[in-house]
């Protein structure tokens, strides 16, 4: 139903990504020089993050690439380089090549099929995002939002032990910050 949904809303996807990159202004960042960002590059449904990255890049933001090393591990971040050469992660996935430096960002923008107002987030299944975003947590601090078309939102998701929360979605309508649980 969530992956239904995401695709009847990419018929607005070139409008919908342009809108994030001009609410870029609403994200909870003090500053973007210095700040390392980790955008996803989107498949055919995703909203796409690649007009929000160019602006934060010309803000001064750093930007990484997410790149699957293995099932069942976390995802590492690799430096983009703008036009530069991408190759299949351990996914299949174009990624930077594994010559790139790693980074650790400050700000990780996920993708998702849902998102409720507590932070709950569904994502592909595959638990990625899950295991990165508890290890970068622990390690430190780290802000994450989700990145999706407003019709995405869902009234409560199921969320289980292991399954991380987002600290606020960007939308083409603007950013949302997660509520605290009731």
């Amino acid at each position: 139903m969530l992956r239904t949904r995401r695709r009847v809303l990419a018929a607005n996807r070139s409008a919908a990504s342009q809108a994030l990159a001009d609410r870029a202004a609403d994200l909870p960042v003090a500053a973007w020089a210095g700040t390392c960002v980790s955008v996803y590059l989107a498949d055919a449904f995703e909203i796409d993050p690649a007009p929000l990255a160019a602006v934060l890049a010309r803000l001064g933001a750093t930007i990484a690439l997410p790149a699957v090393i293995a099932p069942d591990q976390k995802l590492v971040f690799r430096l983009a380089d703008p036009g530069g050469a991408l190759e299949a992660d351990a996914a299949g996935i174009p990624a930077p090549p594994v010559s790139s430096p790693e980074a650790i960002p400050d700000l990780v923008l996920a993708p998702l099929l849902g998102f409720d107002p507590f932070g709950g987030r569904i994502g592909q299944g595959g638990g990625y995002y899950d295991r990165t975003l508890s290890a970068l947590r622990a390690a430190g601090p780290v802000t994450v939002i989700g990145l999706a078309y407003a019709g995405q939102a869902c009234e409560r998701l199921p969320m289980g032990p292991h399954d991380q929360r987002l600290d606020g979605v960007l939308t083409e309508d603007g950013y949302r910050a997660a509520s605290p649980e009731l």
